[in-house]
């Protein structure tokens, strides 16, 4: 029967059975099915207000009250309506407060609209009732780590909840918070198998490329020669204008409020690193290129670097007696240019298994997807162009339809 039919059957027969809970159950499947064949949000919206109507209904059993009810909150997220998805959750929780699934579901909803406290107390509840519950582990592990710096704790919670391979639990971004958190409370050997693992469950491309969002089939290695790639004649163009981009950024330096801001990614163990940018996500930053119109007018004429989507252009900044994590990029879909504006002694950067410096002038190139670390152990700051590239091998059509990071 196709679903056109069917919707008409379900309509004439809720003509004699309004009130079966079953029959309404039917007519929401029905038109979450249309909705997903005919790509209609309205369609998707009446399967959404259809799922409500199920719990709605007076002697509607629990089963097929949570059923709908976990169906609608799906279907509200899909269509961006996190907000709504939040409070059905919520509502679905006070009227099951046992039911541990629905909490582990508005745990979520909660992070996707940044209440990450609220999670936190979520899940907390979860582990309350159901104390091995691995899918509530992960997640207030991922919390403590990222907001809380708790990394023993993270640790231990993200291991075990690994642990239970619950639905949901083997995904890329608890693996690499998990080896994050142990690399940073020194267990560099028990974070370096945990992400062997992530390997062996294909969430990483290998153990030292561990971006997340990635086109099948790029060449992957942490150093490249830049001017041996497709980019090499901007790079020398950049080479040969380093000095006025350098002065351009030394200028922002000494002004107050000049629009370095300090980095915000949890990256930073030690020191002091701040970037100014220039392009971010394929888009001009109109009100900072006002300040710096050299080195933009310079990058405009790069268009695999100002429509980069998975990337910026800035400057960065840090002072001695810093040192970065050692992190990866969230996508193999680009390369990442430095161009060497103030490099003092001292300074070094690492990709994979191999450390190299900064030359005042010159271009050093690599693929930010592979886990770096940088050093700054010298007496004065440290200046670079930062300029990121569609990867080489990306299609035109791919670079046009990839989403922005």
């Amino acid at each position: 029967m196709s679903p056109e039919r069917a919707l008409r059957k379900c309509e004439e027969l809720l003509q004699s059975q309004k009130q079966s809970p079953r029959l309404h159950y039917v007519k929401a499947q029905v038109l979450d099915k249309l909705a997903e064949t005919q790509r209609s949000n309205k369609l998707l919206e009446e399967a959404i207000a259809q799922y409500q109507k199920v719990m709605s209904i007076k002697n509607v059993p629990e089963e097929l009250y949570l059923i709908a009810g976990k169906r609608a909150a799906d279907r509200m997220r899909f269509r961006g309506f996190l907000g709504r998805c939040v409070k059905l959750l919520s509502e679905m929780a006070e009227k099951y407060p046992q039911n541990t699934d629905v909490k582990n579901l508005l745990a979520v909803g909660y992070l996707m609209i940044g209440q990450n406290k609220e999670a936190k107390r979520v899940l907390s509840e979860v582990l309350k009732v159901k104390p091995d519950s691995g899918f509530a582990k992960v997640h207030l592990g991922f919390i403590l780590k990222t907001d809380d710096s708790k990394y023993t704790e993270a640790a231990q919670l993200l291991s075990e909840g690994i642990a239970t391979r619950e639905e949901g639990v083997i995904d890329g971004r608890f693996f690499f918070h998990l080896g994050d958190a142990l690399y940073r409370i020194g267990k560099q050997d028990e974070a370096m198998k945990v992400y062997k693992d992530g390997v062996q469950e294909g969430l990483f491309l290998s153990e030292y490329q561990r971006s997340l969002y990635n086109v099948n089939g790029l060449t992957g290695k942490p150093w490249w020669d830049p001017m041996k790639t497709t980019y090499g004649p901007y790079f020398k163009i950049l080479e040969k204008n380093w000095i006025s981009i350098r002065d351009e950024a030394l200028s922002l330096t000494n002004e107050k409020n000049s629009g370095f801001l300090p980095e915000t990614e949890g990256l930073q163990d030690t020191g002091d690193w701040k970037q100014f940018e220039l392009f971010a996500r394929g888009r001009k930053v109109e009100k900072n290129c006002l300040k710096a119109p050299k080195t933009c007018s310079l990058i405009s004429q790069f268009p695999d670097a100002v429509n980069c989507k998975r990337g910026q252009v800035k400057f960065s900044i840090m002072q001695p007696q810093t040192h970065v994590w050692a992190h990866t990029g969230p996508t193999n879909c680009r390369l990442r240019a430095h161009l060497g504006l103030v490099i003092p002694e001292g300074t070094s950067i690492r990709v994979a298994t191999e450390t190299r410096t900064w030359e005042e002038g010159k271009v050093i190139l690599f693929d930010d997807s592979f886990e770096h670390e940088v050093w700054h152990n010298g007496t004065e700051s440290r200046l670079v162009l930062i300029v990121d590239f569609w990867h080489p091998e990306l299609t035109a059509y791919q670079k046009k339809s990839l989403t922005p990071i």
